[in-house]
């Protein structure tokens, strides 16, 4: 496995010509750019993933659709798509299309999980609907996910309440917005 690296940026999202490994850069807690993308189905419900257990952060959590770091070089739809195609796939011959993908909007978040390990990452934040896809065709990237399963707005808010679901208050807003608009 090659080593991913990430292009640094200041505190206001500015490149700053520096690109370090995803490592080092949460070693240092340097801010950087991700990705979050919920894929929504023609019910309106929301495509969960059960992190892998293995994972350094979150582990066994349940979380939004597909989220990742944009790779030194990379536009966001391109991280976005690249994901889901790492995480999450479909049989049938299903295929991410990058004008498919929906932007809402960049958020900021910052999280210390340990003394070396801080994250400072600006989230592009992506709805993608699909239609026709049902969650037992679904194939998934066992080092990444171990289950993935759809649910509604009302599920996501009973697991927030039993602490089951990555906390992401910015996108779950932004989320049930724009799905009671429909």
């Amino acid at each position: 496995m090659s080593t991913e690296l990430i292009d640094v940026l200041d505190e206001n999202g500015i490149f700053t010509g520096e690109i370090l490994s995803r490592d080092e850069v949460h070693r240092r807690g340097l801010w950087h750019r991700c990705i979050a993308v919920a894929i929504i189905n023609e019910k309106n419900e929301i495509l969960l993933q059960q992190r892998s257990a293995n994972k350094e952060k979150n582990a066994g959590m349940w979380d939004i659709s597909v989220a990742g770091h944009i790779s030194s070089g990379q536009d966001a739809l391109s991280a976005a798509a690249r994901e889901i195609n790492e995480e999450v796939s479909v049989l049938l011959g299903y295929r991410t299309e990058i004008k498919d993908f929906r932007y809402m909007y960049c958020y900021r978040k910052e999280e210390k999980f340990r003394d070396d390990f801080i994250e400072r990452q600006f989230y592009d934040f992506f709805i993608l609907r699909t239609s026709g896809v049902d969650d037992k065709v679904l194939h998934f990237q066992k080092e990444e996910v171990q289950a993935v399963k759809f649910v509604d707005l009302l599920t996501i808010e009973k697991m927030r309440e039993n602490k089951e679901i990555v906390e992401r208050p910015e996108i779950y807003t932004v989320l049930t917005n724009f799905l009671f608009r429909f």
